[in-house]
């Protein structure tokens, strides 16, 4: 029986002794083992392998540009039309494609745009909010150039000195579009709309010969009616 006790505590100590050390030292190798291992195979892009972000179509080269010989995309080819839009464009140690991306992109907000409602993609147009829009149409997407031309035509809201005479029509349905015309004097010679507006109805406004400035506020947009 004794020795039977005395070889249990033997047993007992040598294993007290065995966890002490495990979970002894400064802990690293617990540590290590609890730490999750990375997979072998990551699905989140490498960074270097990302495609750059387009550069916007109004952004203008302040440095040297790369000239026409050297507008070449990594692979394939550029068009002709695409190597017009781009010369002069691209500035040095920039990718071409990148830049051509931004007016495709441009192109591609306008042809949207102008699928749902023509009027909403020349009001896009005449109030920047389709950088780059002209160069972009002129060369890429020349079928939109009807919606370039009747932008080119029209003003944005806010105050437009010299104003030429005429009828226009707001590119808004707007009920809080209000515009007027001022002579050389100040003095009011029209304004409108001469009752407020239901929602869905045309707003039009006419410049009377000899206006200074015209001034409109909600009405987004205007082209001639």
């Amino acid at each position: 029986m004794y020795r039977r006790s005395a070889a249990a505590a033997v047993l007992l100590a040598a294993a007290l002794t065995l966890t002490a050390c495990s979970s002894g030292g400064d802990g690293k190798a617990d540590a290590a083992a609890a730490k999750p291992k990375p997979p072998a195979s990551s699905s989140a892009p490498d960074p270097a392998d990302s495609a750059p972000p387009p550069v916007s179509p109004d952004a203008k080269p302040t440095g040297p540009v790369l000239p026409d010989a050297k507008l070449t995309p990594k692979t394939g080819s550029f068009k002709p039309n695409e190597k017009q839009y781009l010369s002069g464009r691209v500035p040095e140690k920039t990718d071409p494609a990148a830049v051509l991306q931004g007016g495709q992109e441009a192109c591609q907000r306008v042809e949207r745009t102008a699928k749902r409602d023509k009027d909403a993609a020349t009001g896009a147009i005449i109030a920047g909010e389709i950088p780059g829009a002209k160069d972009a149409i002129t060369y890429l997407c020349p079928e939109q150039k009807p919606v370039l031309a009747a932008a080119e035509k029209g003003f944005g809201d806010g105050t437009r000195p010299a104003p030429a005479a005429g009828s226009y029509r707001a590119l808004t349905q707007s009920t809080t579009c209000t515009w007027e015309a001022k002579g050389k004097d100040g003095s009011v010679l029209a304004s409108g709309p001469e009752a407020p507006p239901k929602a869905g109805d045309k707003i039009t406004a006419t410049i009377p010969s000899g206006a200074a400035e015209f001034t409109s506020t909600g009405c987004y947009a205007w082209i001639p009616a």
